[in-house]
């Protein structure tokens, strides 16, 4: 068994004091080699977690002799001459990253996420490992990790360890709920008034909502460890049998703005205990945390799941419909903030978020897998329901990938997803895929249409500003300066003006707080001077029609549906229309 310790000595200064320590057997020839994480599950890029590592030493257990090592890269260590020997590895962990996929340390709590943190040797991954917690009498620890003695947490190989983050803290509060006969745990760190009967009732019900759509869970318990702050944040991280939220201001957590926010965070995460944790990517089976785990279906991993997560809470009954099209109104406004959709596919958007999926990136190359690839399963979904009566759905599709890979072990391919698709559909679905998710149509007029067979309808309103409506371009205002940060390709402004111009005047009047009213007097062009790399120029901006930052599309019930579509509407939704 490979054996953890965590303690601290000082809070004030984040530092946690880290212990490995594990037998090398007699007969090893080769030196012994430590990784240490590289990237997160849940997090698809490189991030480098050697970063906070400090001090590292290594010792002979049995003597307390050091012992020399040398390190490999940038995150290997080398230890030689150890054949026979009980190596102790010691080494600070800077835990000062508060968000769902990090690790904190003050003197009211330990927040681990243990992937960020412990070394591991790359053959003995397997091997049982045991977690001791060096923390203060009267400490709670929250953990999906099961505890075998007092502070010692038990994990059956290094996957489960580093995917079982942990809180310990003596101001833990603890509630319970059941679904499906399983114990669900709702974990709370911060100051927050909850209203618990409402919180347990809200997700006891889009729980079991999930649990009827799968037909099982993979794991025998559940956690969900609330991170509650008091400032403004919004993060959630699954994982194997638990989940860490990040949230705040905490004591604005049950208003209708940040609840929802929660519910839809918890739900979304919870259904990555199937899809992703156990319907995992082939790439991914085993992870190799060394390096970048590259997959093309991560619109399924996520695009999916972003769709799940919110409208499962409708069709559960914790929010109506009305509240979800909100939430989709979201995601539609975030698909058609930019051009990127238009040059980039999803499947191909999988693969560069290990590029800059997470960053913002250079103008019109990206889509998002989570916000495109929602809306394609929304279509997906609608498209099966269309073809069987909805005596078929993606719920079917969920089932058969959990069935044949989530319960099995085994990583699904492209080619297992399309041929589920297929069979669920009963036809051939490779229109669908070549126009949604290896090529990039637009979605638009295939949504509306399939919308319609649910009662509903997608809306379009142009944008009210001149600037980004009239004119296609974005704009911000720094320090009293009103800078362009967005320009929509072949726009009028993409004609005369570039990113960061600074705007200082149109027609001769000053900007300031004013660019709006400026663009909007009903006049054939504009005179706009800008600053540009510090030189004043003046160019001319047309009014004429084009392509612009434009429509703003939403979802609605039709003012009338025939009784077909009221019938489609309540089996999709499951509500009365």
């Amino acid at each position: 068994m490979i054996q953890y310790r965590v303690s601290f000595e000082n809070p004030l200064t984040f530092y946690l004091q880290i212990e490995l320590t594990l037998d090398v057997a007699a007969e090893a020839t080769a030196p012994l080699e430590l990784q240490l994480p590289a990237w997160r599950p849940g997090r698809y890029e490189l991030q480098n977690f050697a970063q906070k590592i400090h001090k590292v030493e290594v010792f002979d257990a049995a003597s307390g002799q050091p012992l020399p090592y040398g390190k490999l890269t940038k995150d290997r260590w080398e230890i030689a001459n150890v054949a026979g020997r009980t190596v102790q590895v010691r080494y600070n962990f800077y835990a000062h990253q508060m968000d769902a996929g990090g690790s904190w340390l003050d003197e009211s709590q330990l927040y681990l996420n243990p992937v960020q943190a412990f070394m591991y040797v790359e053959d003995r991954q397997q091997e049982a490992c045991d977690l001791t917690l060096a923390i203060p009498e009267g400490w709670q620890i929250a953990c999906g990790l099961p505890q075998t003695a007092p502070n010692v947490l038990t994990a059956q190989d290094f996957d489960q360890l580093a995917d079982s983050p942990l809180i310990a803290s003596p101001t833990l509060t603890h509630r319970q709920y059941e679904a499906g006969g399983l114990p669900f745990h709702v974990w709370v760190q911060g100051e927050a008034e909850l209203n618990w009967p409402q919180l347990l009732a809200d997700f006891k019900a889009f729980s079991e909502e999930q649990l009827r759509l799968f037909g099982g869970f993979p794991v025998a318990d559940y956690h969900f460890l609330n991170q509650f702050l008091p400032y403004k944040h919004y993060h959630g991280v699954e994982h194997n049998n638990s989940t860490v939220i990040t949230l705040g201001p905490a004591e604005l957590i049950m208003s209708e703005g940040l609840y929802k926010e929660l519910l839809g965070v918890s739900c979304h995460e919870l259904f990555h205990t199937w899809n992703i944790k156990s319907i995992r990517p082939a790439e991914m089976q085993p992870y190799d945390y060394s390096r970048e785990n590259y997959f093309r279906t991560c619109f399924i991993a996520e695009g999916i799941t972003t769709y799940y997560g919110e409208y499962l809470l409708a069709r559960s009954h914790v929010r109506t419909p009305a509240q979800y099209f909100e939430e989709l109104n979201t995601v539609l406004r975030k698909h058609y903030d930019d051009a990127g959709g238009e040059n980039l596919s999803l499947a191909d958007a999988s693969m560069d978020l290990w590029l800059d999926g997470y960053k913002s990136g250079v103008p019109d190359r990206k889509v998002s897998v989570y916000h495109k690839g929602a809306l394609a399963a929304l279509i997906l979904d609608l498209t099966l329901r269309q073809l069987s009566g909805h005596a078929r759905s993606l719920d079917d599709v969920m089932r058969r990938l959990y069935e044949e890979f989530g319960k099995t072990g085994i990583g699904y391919t492209e080619a297992d997803y399309i041929r589920i698709v297929n069979e669920v559909a009963g036809r051939d679905m490779h229109v669908y895929f070549d126009k949604f998710i290896y090529g990039t149509a637009p979605l638009t007029e295939p949504l509306d249409k399939l919308l319609h067979t649910v009662g509903c309808r997608l809306l379009m309103a142009e944008n009210g500003s001149a600037s980004e409506g009239t004119f296609g371009f974005r704009t911000v205002v720094k320090n009293e300066r009103t800078e362009v940060t967005a320009i929509w390709p072949n726009s009028p402004a993409a004609a005369a003006l570039t990113v960061d111009d600074e705007i200082v005047a149109v027609n001769g009047r000053r900007v300031d707080m004013n660019l709006q009213s400026l663009l909007n007097n009903g006049a054939p062009s504009y005179e706009v001077a800008v600053f540009r790399q510090n030189r004043l120029l003046t160019v001319q901006l047309a009014a004429v029609p084009g392509v612009s930052f434009g429509q703003r599309y939403a979802v609605d019930k039709l003012e009338t549906a025939s009784p077909t579509q009221q019938e489609s509407f309540a089996h999709w939704l499951g509500w009365d229309f």
